[in-house]
């Protein structure tokens, strides 16, 4: 790791030499983060006790522009405190984010080749997957055309897992092989809208009892969706999206999946000049799912590439690290509210209310019992403060009220009746104009 670190730097430094030829900026951030987890992510049972942890991310970003050429690279490392001792030669924390470049062709057109944030619309299918200390970036080729309020972006990507002779199986886990992109958006008036296709392309493997490989494949699932969609008229707002989901799971079953969201917003301006602003937002999100007794068809709807910590309540127990995939799905309503005193800083409160979308059977009785399909609901409070423009502080705590229906389907019938999560964040983002992560409204 430390050759990464060492190449970043001198490649820094030669373009710092350079910089009377082009433009070169070297940025960074740093974020550290405090937890106490009492079932965070999935739900905790009688008798195990909470997490507690600090853990940060700092990341070093250097840009040099040229003419029409721009280079981008962004070095990170992310750790939990006391992960590693203090008397060490070397560790595998230290790892590249980004890393690409930009060219220009004529006024209107460009292409993007490299490592790669895709971070569109509302992040909900593609973001870059920010509260996680790690973040996501995709190898791919991107091709950009964009004028005026314009945009349409298409391109793919073709991955391996190594430099190799022959071909050979694709064992990266949660990765696609073979990706394709197109998307759309503009706007008219007090209307934006954008379209999406994604057809994503996962190998399969059958392998012996001896571990020999037998047979591979690549089976493609596809999403159709139109992520924006909001009309804005004075201090309302009216938004929705919707996904539609067609092809093949992994295992080679036929798929038939959707998501879609309505929400109203409402800006009630206290004192705009001094930046007193009340916010509402009221709506409801539905992810369509598969019953537990099992389907011809899987119709669980996947987020796949979407910073899902912005969704369906922060304690991620729904469609973040693997937590509810392929499941029964979910219905979402929630309400939040939040009040900035200032410019600096806001107070915010969320509520949920959580349904299965399909059927949930209570199983391995004489019959299959049908159960309610209420799952519970959660509470988060949210609070942020600019102390300065390269610093900030934002906070929260949570807690999920959880029923019977959620435990048995999660398979832990002794939790907790107190689920709850808190964290404080420390922000250093001096030239980022997002002071704040992880908060959606």
């Amino acid at each position: 790791m430390k050759k990464i670190l060492f190449t970043f730097i001198g490649l820094a430094f030669t373009l710092a030499w350079n910089q009377s030829f082009g433009q070169f900026n070297l940025d960074g951030q740093i974020l550290q983060r405090s937890e106490y987890r009492n079932g965070f992510n999935r739900l905790i049972g009688e008798g195990q006790d909470p997490a507690l942890f600090i853990a940060h991310r700092a990341r070093l970003q250097a840009q040099y522009t040229l003419d029409n050429l721009t280079f981008y690279m962004s070095v990170q490392d992310v750790r939990v405190w006391g992960s590693t001792p203090q008397i060490k030669t070397t560790d595998n924390f230290l790892s590249v984010h980004e890393a690409w470049a930009q060219l220009k062709i004529g006024e209107y057109w460009s292409v993007k080749l490299g490592r790669q944030e895709l971070n569109y619309d509302n992040f909900r299918f593609l973001g870059n997957l920010d509260w996680a200390l790690q973040a996501r970036a995709h190898d791919f080729a991107l091709a950009k055309y964009e004028k005026e309020n314009m945009k349409f972006h298409f391109g793919g990507a073709y991955n391996q897992a190594n430099q190799t002779l022959t071909d050979q199986p694709f064992l990266i886990p949660n990765q696609y092989k073979i990706a394709q992109m197109a998307r759309y958006e503009n706007k008219w008036g007090k209307v934006s809208f954008s379209a999406l296709f994604w057809n994503d392309g996962r190998e399969w493997q059958n392998f012996d009892p001896n571990g020999v490989l037998i047979d591979k494949g690549v089976r493609y699932r596809s999403t159709l969706g139109i992520p924006t969609l909001r009309y804005n008229s004075g201090n309302s707002q009216i938004s929705a999206f919707y996904y539609h989901q067609f092809g093949k799971d992994i295992s080679g079953k036929n798929l038939n999946a959707y998501n879609f969201s309505v929400a109203y917003n409402h800006i009630i301006p206290v004192d705009r000049e001094a930046g007193k602003i009340w916010t509402l937002s009221l709506g409801t999100e539905h992810i369509s799912g598969t019953s537990n007794l099992g389907e011809d068809v899987n119709r669980s709807y996947n987020p796949l590439y979407g910073t899902n910590h912005l969704f369906n309540g922060y304690m991620d127990f729904f469609f973040v690290g693997g937590a509810h995939y392929e499941s029964v799905g979910l219905e979402d309503y929630f309400l939040r509210s939040r009040y900035a005193f200032n410019k600096k800083f806001f107070l915010q409160g969320d509520y949920h209310l959580f349904y299965a979308q399909n059927d949930v059977f209570r199983l391995g009785q004489p019959e299959a019992q049908l159960l309610d399909s209420y799952f519970g609901s959660e509470l988060d409070l949210t609070f942020g403060w600019i102390v300065t423009d390269a610093f900030s502080i934002q906070g929260g705590y949570s807690q999920f009220f959880h029923t019977d229906t959620f435990s048995y389907l999660k398979g832990v019938n002794n939790a907790k009746n107190t689920q709850n999560w808190a964290y404080l964040m420390l922000i250093f983002r001096p030239t980022m104009k997002n002071k704040f992560i992880g908060i959606l409204l």
